[in-house]
């Protein structure tokens, strides 16, 4: 669940709205950190109690296991855009599968996919080609009902079809105005990196520098015109950030950032035209089908799935980078996720594919709002809660109230009942204030579970590198590796007791008066989740403990 807003992108868009006119814009800022402009790198494993951060307690919980053995390695799938299998921080850390032969074109171990070594790839070609970009759901609903139904009146319509012609009328307006808004955004930033890079060469030949922070600028002292003006709109972006330490190059290439990211919606996800689907060679449609891919789990971009397997298990004892969160941990890369939205065939046969090869728990970072292929996705879910895998979902970053009809996938089955093995995870910060959940977060005191860490966090990138994400999409991992820690050493528990496990024992903040998502008002942190509470590793040991004496 891809989230490209950022403290720096509220920051620009402030300035640039405030001196050249406002623009519809979704950006959230993140919360300020303790003690400084800048939180912890391990936050996310620090304790509330001792350490008067809202992190999850892992380290604390390593004190109860101290004198513990694990009793198995857990395998965690984590379904996404791919994973950085030699990334020095998860060396060890992948999955391998053993009845696999590697490279020698044979389906070794019959499982229906040739040289799966360490997962699959479900957006790839039989060449080793791969799907990069996708478009999303609602394109692609547009693409077909508009086939069927454009042009005509209701009174055009038969009865047979008025349910799908309101449908139809829902998903084109909704197109038309999300199309209109990416169109805009992308003009938005294209001008606005403009202008800010303009002002910034115009002050690095005044400072006769490559580089500069808000320290420096503060310090200008001019009477040529230019340098004023500029030197004034870069302190009012200084001012917007948070992070004191940014530099002039470091705003530059997160604008950059930006305007790619509108330019890959206006040129991919709302794009009638654009269809990469040829490459896989498969036809989207037949839900039966699962011969096709390749088994490339890393795929062209694995940025946001690396991120992800870093805080589930990046070695805790290398001295490299991070500490994940569980250490008896194994990562299965399955890659069917583009960017753009990823398709209910890929991941109803994504969860089959780590149900049959052993995964004890499935990680789930990434959402739409429409699901054409929902029975296929919930019988994939049922096959999951009969083999006792616990699926954990990111509940998305929209700033929104989650519905069983509103965020796919989710734990509500088309027909009736919902799944017993599901957790649906919010992200949270650092601060037990009213900046506790993060702006960008969905919410629903039914449909989401728990809040986890979900703020900048430090996490594995591609080749060796390290950065701070924010999204729920690095929440769910979150609980995923608390939930591995606890399956380590406690692996009878059942995903029901797993689920009761880490909602009885989350940090409890439900009195806390917070910011509502989206909203300016506030409300109980309590309103927000079923739980009202922040997951809890330590807690959540004690209590695994106690159930399995």
């Amino acid at each position: 669940m891809r989230k490209v807003s950022s403290i720096i992108f509220l920051a620009l868009s402030l300035t640039f709205s405030q001196a050249f006119g406002s623009s519809n814009l979704h950006f959230n800022t993140a919360p300020l950190p303790i003690d400084s402009l800048k939180a912890p790198n391990d936050w996310f494993l620090m304790d509330p109690t001792d350490d008067g951060v809202i992190g999850t307690g892992a380290q604390k919980a390593y004190e109860l296991l101290k004198d513990k053995q694990p009793k198995q390695t857990v395998i965690v799938a984590v379904i996404d855009s791919g994973v950085d299998i030699e990334h020095e921080d998860l060396k060890g850390k992948i999955w391998v599968n053993k009845g696999e032969i590697p490279g020698n074109g044979i389906d070794d171990d019959k499982n229906g996919y040739v040289d799966d070594v360490h997962g699959w790839n479900f957006i790839g070609g039989k060449d080793g080609s791969h799907i990069a970009e996708d478009s999303h759901e609602l394109t692609r609903e547009y693409v077909r009902l508009k086939a069927i139904y454009e042009g005509l009146t209701e009174e055009d319509i038969k009865k047979k079809q008025q349910k799908e012609f309101a449908y139809w009328q829902r998903v084109e307006k909704n197109f038309d105005t999300d199309r209109s808004e990416a169109e805009m955004n992308y003009e938005f930033f294209q001008n606005m990196e403009k202008m800010f890079v303009q002002a910034a060469d115009i002050v690095k030949e005044h400072l006769n520098a490559d580089d500069f922070g808000a320290d420096e600028l503060a310090q200008i002292a001019s009477d040529d015109t230019k340098v004023k003006s500029s030197v004034g709109m870069l302190s009012q972006v200084f001012n917007n950030i948070r992070d004191s330490d940014m530099s002039v190059n470091e705003v530059i290439s997160e604008l950059a950032e930006a305007k790619a990211h509108f330019e890959t919606q206006v040129n991919y996800a709302y794009n009638p035209e654009f269809n990469p689907r040829d490459i896989v060679g498969d036809d989207p449609e037949d839900y039966k089908d699962r011969d096709y891919g390749n088994n490339d789990p890393t795929g062209p971009d694995s940025s946001h799935g690396t991120h992800v397997a870093g805080i589930i298990a990046a070695d805790r004892n290398n001295e490299l980078g991070i500490r994940g969160i569980a250490e008896h941990v194994l990562i299965m890369p399955i890659r069917a996720v583009p960017e753009g939205d990823e398709r209910d065939k890929d991941i109803a046969n994504a969860i089959y594919y780590a149900v049959d090869n052993g995964a004890h728990i499935i990680n789930m970072s990434f959402g739409k709002s429409y699901s054409p292929g929902k029975k296929a996705v919930d019988k994939a879910v049922k096959y999951a809660e009969r083999k006792g895998v616990v699926l954990i979902h990111a509940a998305g970053n929209s700033s929104k109230e989650t519905t069983p009809t509103n965020n796919y996938p989710n734990r509500y089955y088309e027909k009736k009942g919902e799944a017993s093995n599901w957790l649906e995870i919010g992200a949270s910060s650092w601060q037990a204030d009213e900046d506790l959940p993060a702006s960008f977060s969905n919410f629903s005191s039914t449909g989401v579970d728990l809040f986890a860490p979900g703020v900048d966090i430090y996490s594995t990138m591609p080749g060796g590198e390290y950065k701070n994400n924010s999204g729920t999409s690095m929440a769910a991992p979150t609980v995923a590796g608390v939930t591995a820690l606890i399956l380590a050493y406690f692996p009878d528990l059942k995903p029901e007791q797993i689920r009761q496990i880490l909602k009885s024992t989350v940090h409890d903040e439900r009195s806390t008066k917070v910011n509502k998502p989206g909203a300016e008002e506030m409300v109980s942190f309590g309103e927000l989740s079923q739980t009202g509470g922040v997951v809890n590793a330590y807690g959540a040991l004690r209590m695994a403990e106690s159930m399995t004496k």
